[in-house]
């Protein structure tokens, strides 16, 4: 248990000594120099060093006077920060990885690509719907096992960043022999989902710029989708994606227009 709280720690830029240290000081609370070399098996020639870093990162707190007293910070508290910075950075490193991702996209000389088989799929639909600025589109005949709570979520984060995200679909599907709730799916997420009568296939557009089909084998009178045999072809060609986003729009528009009569 030790070894993998040690290394944890070091995960949060602490040395092993500081590790060690800190581990030690929250079985002690606090105590003097003398006292946590001795719990936690760190040199009395390296302890001051070791303490002085801990209190420059915030892990302890110094406490002035003879004998200096050294004292814990909570864990959670020392968490709670480093979560956060380790979320932050992360964050900034997505942005700059995907804007040098997308500045390149667009020079690829035949922008499209077939993908094989739902994990994959999903993953590049999440992929797609992350670089949606404006609106997203997604036309649902058939949904993957757990695909509808990770779009869910998805479709929160851009509601919530003000990009617009409208709905079509199917009232329910199978797939894999399950049969899958997929109108109900995305009923709570805030995005405008109309129920239409959509084939066994799946449409993804997004800013009117990129696109995914994804089509599948179905069988048996409840057209049961085979998920092992879908593909999704993925369209960076804007022309094309616009008019596929153009042709949802008019569809969207209709059945709106048929419900409000």
């Amino acid at each position: 248990m030790e070894t993998k709280t040690i290394d944890s720690l070091k995960k949060l830029g602490l040395s092993t000594y500081e590790a060690m240290v800190y581990l030690s000081l929250t079985y002690m609370i606090s105590g003097t120099a003398t006292d946590i070399s001795t719990n936690s098996n760190v040199p009395r020639t390296k302890i001051y060093d070791v303490l002085k870093s801990l209190g420059s990162k915030g892990f302890i707190e110094i406490e002035r006077g003879r004998p200096l007293k050294y004292h814990v910070v909570s864990p959670t508290d020392v968490f709670r920060q480093y979560k956060q910075k380790i979320i932050d950075e992360l964050d900034e490193t997505e942005m700059e990885l995907n804007y040098a991702y997308e500045s390149q996209l667009s020079k690829v000389p035949a922008p499209i690509w077939l993908i094989h088989g739902p994990e994959r799929i999903i993953k590049k639909e999440l992929e797609i719907i992350s670089r949606a600025k404006k609106t997203l589109s997604f036309r649902m005949g058939f949904l993957f096992d757990s695909e509808g709570e990770l779009l869910s979520e998805k479709f929160e984060k851009l509601i919530n960043k003000g990009v617009e995200v409208n709905v079509l679909a199917t009232k329910y599907c199978y797939v894999d022999d399950k049969k899958v709730d997929v109108l109900n799916s995305f009923l709570d997420t805030g995005a405008n989902v109309v129920k239409a009568n959509i084939p066994f296939v799946k449409l993804i557009v997004r800013d009117s710029v990129e696109m995914m089909h994804i089509f599948s084998k179905f069988s048996g009178k409840n057209k049961n989708v085979v998920s092992s045999s879908a593909i999704g072809v993925w369209n960076q060609y804007e022309d094309i994606a616009k008019n596929y986003d153009d042709r949802f729009f008019n569809a969207l528009n209709k059945i709106s227009t048929k419900k409000k009569r």
